[in-house]
């Protein structure tokens, strides 16, 4: 799932076919029901999702409004969008959860007003201004309103982030200007919502050990190609990515052949300050 700037618009690096193929753990019930359970979703709620992918969480959450409620979809990737509408989203727009604005064709009860922002697996990508991606929540929620997300959080991807800046610096780059992902402690979180005008009401890390459907090279692939090697040449970034799985290789794979990663999720709910 996937949210990216703009206004200045990104060539889209995601591909809706490729996320399913590498990364369908994403949505799986095992690992989205413990952030759907946060959000409580009841009939008859408006609710928007942000960096909502491919839309298979979304059509969940419309499922549990009923057809009284309304759901809305929000992804920086075109691809991503297409896939929610091949779905049967009805409401679904391609823009930046950092700077977060209803489509201004749309109708004027889908630009605030929401009960609910829900959000997985996404905001881990909004490096450039996570406060942005707050203050946009409180602009469309109503007083009372619910903040609701899972993100990557500190410690998430361990090992495979620290071996990826190994391999760069070895090579002259400098990986804290590479690296794309923002993944807090509660603390830092906490003090993003409280000081753009929410009440946190919960908010956890949890360690999380994925099975990978393939390979870490075809996890980085993915994830680590299009964004944190974005600028290399293919050969050298192969190179790069085929020697960080050679590092993480005795962490991450078993005596079959197996590979897994530590994800560190973390999960909050905090409510728009009347």
């Amino acid at each position: 799932m996937t949210a990216d700037t703009r206004p200045n618009k990104k060539q889209d690096t995601w591909s809706a076919a490729n996320y399913q193929k590498t990364a369908s753990f994403v949505y799986s019930n095992e690992f989205t029901a413990p952030v759907l359970t946060l959000l409580n979703a009841k009939s008859g709620e408006k609710i928007i999702d942000v960096g909502c992918g491919s839309g298979e969480v979304t059509l969940q959450i419309r499922q549990q409004i009923g057809e009284t409620g309304t759901v809305v979809g929000m992804d920086s990737s075109e691809s991503m969008i297409a896939k929610c509408k091949e779905h049967g989203l009805e409401h679904a727009f391609v823009g930046d959860a950092q700077a977060l604005e209803i489509p201004s064709s749309w109708d004027a009860s889908l630009k605030g007003g929401y009960d609910a922002m829900f959000s997985n697996a996404a905001l881990h990508w909004c490096k450039q201004n996570p406060k942005g991606v707050i203050e946009s929540a409180k602009r469309l929620l109503k007083p009372g309103g619910r903040f609701v997300i899972e993100m990557g959080g500190q410690m998430n991807c361990v090992g495979i982030r620290s071996a990826l800046h190994h391999v760069l610096r070895s090579r002259g780059y400098k990986p804290e200007e590479l690296d794309p992902w923002y993944f807090p402690s509660t603390q830092d979180y906490s003090t993003l919502l409280e000081s753009a005008g929410f009440d946190v009401q919960t908010i956890s890390l949890h360690p999380r050990i994925t099975p990978l459907n393939g390979a870490v090279i075809d996890w980085l692939r993915l994830f680590a190609r299009p964004h944190f090697l974005a600028n290399l040449e293919d050969k050298e970034a192969e190179e790069i990515m085929q020697a960080v799985q050679d590092m993480c290789e005795v962490d991450c794979q078993d005596s079959q052949g197996n590979w897994s990663m530590m994800y560190t999720r973390l999960r909050a709910v905090a409510i728009s300050r009347v």
